[in-house]
């Protein structure tokens, strides 16, 4: 088994590369799949944080047991509602490109006046 370190490094370097791509991104479709990658860094440490108590739980009791699998329950859930989110977040990228034949988010500041 890897050890939850290398699991933790690679889920804030991802959740680190979301953060500075919504920060720095005007494209809202860049900016989407930046709060993704965020979305996937957090489940991807949901995992292995479960896996490791599943792990730990079965090495003390000896047995075959269902600790540590609330983790992978939550993140199956944390999918189901990306999954929405993408759907309509798609749907208002989708209705942005067709009033202002862009996606830049900066021109949505001119939309207020």
């Amino acid at each position: 088994m890897m050890p939850i370190n290398y699991y933790i490094f690679l889920g804030v370097i991802l959740f680190c590369i979301g953060v500075t791509g919504v920060l720095t991104r005007r494209n809202a479709i860049i900016i989407f799949m930046c709060i993704e990658l965020m979305l996937n860094a957090v489940n991807l440490l949901l995992v292995a944080f479960s896996k490791m108590h599943h792990a730990i739980a079965a090495a003390n009791q000896g047995a075959a047991t269902t600790v540590g699998t609330e983790g992978q329950l939550f993140v199956f859930f944390i999918m189901v509602v990306a999954a929405a989110e993408v759907s309509v977040g798609l749907a208002i990228i989708v209705m942005m490109y067709r009033n202002t034949h862009s996606v830049d988010v900066n021109f949505l500041n001119r939309l207020k006046h």
